[in-house]
């Protein structure tokens, strides 16, 4: 089962190498990881998505809030969160190709943020699951790069920090 985990740390270096730490003692895998400053300067978000269908979430939770500079963690409930992944992909586009990989960009709603004679450079922002629809959709003409950011999420509504 996967777990989004939205763990709010002081901004202050080695925060993030004591978390991951933290994970690889466990024998827990990083799906996904995001860190950014917050709107305060002084503290910093991660965003982990992890998969715990092995080993309980609570014990990680727990352990993550013993850590020097984590501030607060919460597990959140897929239901009641916001979460968005950013991919870029290179795909092979000639001028045979080209039209219908423009319409699936259209169709997902993507950006094309670079254009050469043969390849087209792709910007797409959404749920981890559209992204993986449309990477496979895109392969046949070809996939020559790919990156993404990793989850970021933040629960509904009003949420304490």
């Amino acid at each position: 089962m996967k777990h989004t985990l939205s763990v709010l740390t002081e901004n202050v270096p080695g925060v993030l190498s004591r978390v991951a730490g933290l994970f690889t003692r466990r024998g827990f895998n990083i799906d996904s990881l995001a860190v950014s400053p917050t709107e305060d300067a002084e503290r910093s978000r991660m965003t982990i998505t992890i998969d715990a269908s092995r080993h309980p979430i609570e014990q990680v939770t727990k352990q993550l809030d013993k850590l020097i500079n984590v501030i607060k963690v919460r597990d959140l409930d897929p239901e009641n969160m916001v979460s968005r992944e950013l991919m870029l992909l290179k795909v092979r586009a000639d001028s045979r190709a080209r039209s219908e990989v423009v319409q699936l960009v259209e169709i997902f709603e993507a950006k094309i943020v670079d254009v050469t004679a043969d390849t087209l450079t792709i910007q797409l922002t959404g749920e981890s699951d559209v992204l993986v629809q449309f990477e496979a959709l895109m392969r046949p003409f070809g996939l020559i790069e790919l990156v993404k950011t990793g989850v970021v999420a933040l629960g509904r509504g009003a949420s304490p920090t």
